[in-house]
C-alpha cells in the first residue's frame, strides 16, 4: 500500500482460517469490552492490546498494531524489511515476546497434578470418576471451561492392568467401571519447545545479514551465499584528492599518467606498434605516497577506478579468495577500460612454495588465480592494474615479470626539492603568519628535515597547528614547526620529568661529548641544538642535519661512529665510570660495524665480500658463511669499535675544557642552540651547508620540474575532447 494507506491500517496476527471482520474493533475483541481503547506506545508504534478469550474455539487472540508513518516509511521500495530501522528491529524482538506469552497463557493447564493412589482412594473408591482421558491435559480454549486433575500414567499396558485390578479390588462390577478415552489433542507444549529453537534461529539469520558476510557488493544483503562476491569498490565520484595535492615523486606521476593515457588514446599508441602495459607496481618505504597516488589517479583519470585491499581476498572460509578474485575482474571487464587498484598486495602475492598447510594454500590458490586472470588465456582486456606494496621482496617472481605487472614504480623518499614541494601543499590549509612567506617557509623546512617521507612532513605541519593551538596563538609561526620537528623526530618533551642532581650532571656531560666530538670532526653532522630535557625514551635530546648525500666513504662512517662513542667516553673521563644512558648509542655503533664489515667490504682482513644481514623479525636468520667467517666478522667489527673508542677518548681528553663548558652551560640553560656552541667553542673549523639553497647549489633549478611531456598535456582527455577544447579556446 501507498503510505497514507499503510498509516490507516491495521495489521492483525491470528490462527489460519480466521477472516478479519471489520478493520476497525470488532470480531474476537468485543469479548471484553473493558480493555477496550488501552494503548501501548513503544518506539514511535501504538499497540492496542487485544484481548483473551476462551468463548471461540480454535482462535488464538491476536496483536492489532498500529503503525506509526516512521516506521513503515523505513521499508525500501524494493519490499525488503528494514533491516537497518532500529524500531523495526524491536518489534520483531517485541512480537515474539508477545507470541510466547500468549501461547504459555493460552495452553497453561488450569488443574492440579495428583497421584495413583490418591486418585484410588479418593476419586475411584467414590465413585466420582466418569470417564478417564488418556492423553493430555485438555487446554483450556476448546469448548467450555472446566477443572482437571491428572497424574502421570507411565505405559499404557501397565496403566489398563492398574486400573482394571483397581476397579476389582474395590468391587465396582463390569457395567459401572470406568471407561478409558485416548486423546490426541495436543497442549501446544511442542509449539513451546520450538520457541527457542526458532529465536535462535532468527538471530543466527538476523547476525548473518547484518555481519561482514551478509552484505555483498555495494554494501547490499547478500546473505551467506555473498562471501564469494568481491569486496572491490568502484569510486566514481567525491575523490577530493588530485594530482596537485602529490607532490615529491614526479616521475611516478608521469608514469601513472601515461598508463590513464594508454585507456583513453590507445590508438596513439597502437599506430606505433606498441602494446599497452598490463599493470605497474607501486613500491617503496611506508608513507612515500603510494596510496595517495592511487587516489589522485581515481580522481582525475576520468575511467573508472576500482579499489580493493589485498588482505580482503583471504576469509576464513576455503575457496573464498579466488572466487573473489574472478568477481573482481569480472566486474573490472564490465567497466572497461578502467583502473584496478590494489593496495598491500603483498598480503596475497607473497612467494609460493614455504608450506602447503591452512591459510598457506588458501593463500596460493588465490594467487593464481591472481596469476591467471593477469596474462592467462582469457586475459586480453582493457583494463589496468595498479597495486602498491611496501615489501617488493616477498612477492612472487611469476607475479612481478612482464606481461603482469610490466613495470616497477619505485617512490623512495623525497629530496629536497621533493619536500619543498610537499611542505607547500601541506601548508596550503595552515593560518600562517602574515610576514612569513609560504615558499620561503617550505625551503627552509625542506632543508631542517632530511629522511623525511611526505606523511611526516604532513605529521609534522599538522603537530605544528596542534602547538599554536596548544598556546592560544591566532596563527602559526616557524617556532611552531621547530618544536613540531623536534616532537617527531625526539617524542614528546618531558619537563615535568624529575631527575637526581647527580643523574643530571650525567646527562650534560654526556650531551657535551656528543656535540664536541661532533664539532671537531670533519666528516661529523652539523649540530642544531641540544638539550638535557628528557624526550621519549631518552634523558638527552641532541639534533644533527645530516647531510643528503647517497655514497659514504670509509672516513665519513668511522666519524659518525666517533660522535655517537662521544657521550660514553665523556662519562668515563669526567666520572670514571659508565653508565645505561649510552644503551642506543652501542646499539647504532654496532648496527654501523657490522654493515661496514659485512655488507660494504670494508674490511682489509675480510676482503671484498658482502653478506646480507639477518632481518627483524626472522626465527632462524641463516648465515651464508662458515662460523670461522663469522668468528672472524666478530674479530673486526670489535676491533674497529675498539678503534674508535680510542680515537674518541683522544679527541675528548685534548678538548676538556669544551666539554666541561658545555656541560655547566647545559645545566644551566637546559637547551643550547647553534649559536651558544659557536660563542663556547668558536666557529667550527670546517665548512658546512645549512641553508636550502646552499643544498641544491649546482644541481640545476631550485624548484622541483614538474613539466609534462608533449604526448602527455593532457593525459586525461581523449582526442576528440581535446580537440573540441582547442576549438572552444
Amino acid at each position: 500500500k501507498n503510505k497514507t494507506e499503510a498509516v490507516n491500517s491495521k495489521i492483525c496476527f491470528c490462527p489460519a482460517g480466521f477472516e478479519k471482520k471489520d478493520e476497525k474493533r470488532q470480531g474476537p475483541t468485543e469479548a471484553a469490552p473493558d480493555n477496550k481503547g488501552k494503548h501501548l506506545l513503544f518506539h514511535g508504534l501504538v499497540i492496542e492490546h487485544l484481548l483473551f478469550t476462551q468463548k471461540i474455539p480454535g482462535l488464538i487472540p491476536g496483536i492489532i498494531l498500529h503503525v506509526g508513518r516512521e516506521t513503515l516509511s523505513a521499508q525500501n521500495q524494493s519490499g525488503e524489511f528494514p533491516w537497518d530501522n532500529k524500531d523495526s528491529r524491536y518489534l520483531i524482538v517485541m512480537g515474539a515476546g508477545i507470541l510466547t506469552g500468549f501461547f504459555y497463557l493460552y495452553y497453561r493447564d488450569p488443574g492440579r497434578e495428583i497421584s495413583w493412589k490418591h486418585f484410588v482412594h479418593y476419586y475411584l473408591a467414590k465413585g466420582l470418576v466418569r470417564r478417564y482421558v488418556a492423553g493430555h491435559p485438555l487446554a483450556g480454549g476448546g469448548g467450555q471451561l472446566m477443572y482437571h486433575i491428572w497424574f502421570n500414567i507411565g505405559s499404557v499396558d501397565t496403566f489398563e492392568r492398574n486400573l482394571e485390578a483397581a476397579q476389582l479390588e474395590l468391587g465396582i462390577s463390569s457395567a459401572q467401571q470406568v471407561s478409558v478415552v485416548y486423546s490426541t489433542e495436543s497442549d501446544g507444549s511442542f509449539l513451546l519447545s520450538m520457541v527457542p529453537s526458532l529465536l535462535l534461529l532468527g538471530f543466527l539469520l538476523f547476525t548473518l545479514r547484518r555481519g561482514p558476510m551478509g552484505s555483498g557488493r555495494g554494501g547490499r544483503g547478500g546473505g551467506i551465499f555473498s562471501v564469494a562476491e568481491t569486496t572491490a569498490k568502484v569510486l566514481k565520484d567525491n575523490i577530493e584528492v588530485q594530482f596537485k595535492d602529490v607532490a615529491g615523486c614526479e616521475e611516478a606521476k608521469l608514469e601513472i599518467m601515461e598508463f590513464v593515457n594508454f585507456l583513453k588514446n590507445p590508438k596513439q599508441y597502437q599506430d606505433l606498434g606498441a602494446k599497452i602495459p598490463k599493470g605497474a607496481m607501486l613500491t617503496g618505504p611506508p608513507g612515500t605516497g603510494k596510496t595517495l597516488l592511487a587516489k589522485a589517479t581515481a580522481g582525475e583519470a576520468n575511467v573508472p577506478f576500482i579499489t580493493v585491499n589485498g588482505s580482503e581476498f583471504l576469509e576464513m572460509f576455503v575457496g573464498v579468495g579466488p572466487a573473489r578474485v574472478r568477481d573482481m575482474f569480472a566486474l573490472a571487464r564490465k567497466n572497461a577500460p578502467c583502473i584496478l587498484f590494489i593496495d598491500e598486495i603483498d598480503a596475497v602475492g607473497r612467494k609460493r612454495g614455504h608450506g602447503n598447510f591452512g591459510g598457506q594454500s588458501e593463500q596460493e590458490n588465490t594467487l593464481n588465480q591472481l596469476l591467471v586472470e593477469m596474462d592467462g588465456f582469457n586475459s586480453s582486456t582493457n583494463v589496468v592494474v595498479l597495486a602498491g606494496t611496501n615489501r617488493p621482496d616477498v612477492l612472487d617472481p611469476a607475479l612481478t615479470r612482464p606481461g603482469r605487472f610490466d613495470r616497477q614504480i619505485y617512490i623512495g623518499p623525497p629530496d629536497i626539492k621533493g619536500r619543498a614541494s610537499i611542505f607547500k601543499v601541506h601548508l596550503r590549509p595552515l593560518k600562517l603568519d602574515a610576514d612569513i612567506s609560504r615558499d620561503t617557509l617550505a625551503r627552509k623546512m625542506a632543508a631542517r628535515t632530511p629522511g623525511f617521507t611526505g606523511a611526516d612532513i604532513s605529521n609534522v605541519c599538522n603537530e605544528a597547528a596542534l602547538i599554536a593551538a596548544r598556546h592560544a596563538s591566532p596563527t602559526v609561526n616557524e617556532k611552531h614547526f621547530e618544536q613540531a620537528i623536534e616532537r617527531v623526530i625526539g617524542g614528546l618533551e618531558k619537563k615535568t620529568q624529575v631527575l637526581q642532581p647527580n643523574e643530571k650532571t650525567v646527562v650534560a656531560y654526556h650531551e657535551a661529548g656528543h656535540a664536541v666530538v661532533g664539532w671537531f670532526l670533519k666528516h661529523a653532522d652539523p649540530l642544531l641544538k641540544v638539550s638535557i630535557i628528557p624526550r621519549g625514551k631518552g634523558l638527552g635530546y641532541a639534533q644533527y642535519l645530516p647531510q643528503e648525500q647517497f655514497l659514504y666513504t670509509r672516513e665519513q662512517l668511522f666519524d659518525r661512529m666517533c660522535m655517537m662513542l662521544g657521550g660514553r667516553v665523556a662519562e668515563q673521563l669526567f666520572f670514571g665510570r659508565i653508565t645505561t644512558g649510552a644503551q642506543d648509542d652501542l646499539r647504532k655503533v654496532t648496527q654501523s660495524a657490522y654493515a661496514q664489515v659485512v655488507q660494504f667490504g670494508m674490511s682489509d682482513k675480510l676482503g671484498q665480500l658482502s653478506f646480507d644481514l639477518p632481518r627483524q623479525g626472522d626465527l632462524m636468520p641463516e648465515k651464508p658463511y662458515s662460523e670461522a667467517t663469522a668468528e672472524l666478522i666478530d674479530e673486526e667489527v670489535r676491533a674497529l669499535i675498539n678503534t674508535a673508542y680510542e680515537k674518541t677518548l683522544e679527541l675528548l681528553t685534548q678538548c676538556r675544557g669544551h666539554v666541561e663548558k658545555v656541560g655547566k652551560r647545559l645545566l644551566e640553560k637546559e637547551v643550547l642552540e647553534k649559536a651558544d656552541m659557536v660563542e663556547l667553542l668558536g666557529p667550527r673549523p670546517f665548512a658546512e651547508k645549512s641553508t636550502y639553497e646552499e643544498f641544491v647549489e649546482g644541481t640545476g633549478s631550485l624548484e622541483e620540474d614538474t613539466s609534462l611531456p608533449k604526448g602527455l598535456k593532457n593525459w586525461n582527455l581523449e582526442q576528440e575532447e581535446e580537440r573540441a577544447e582547442e576549438k572552444a579556446s
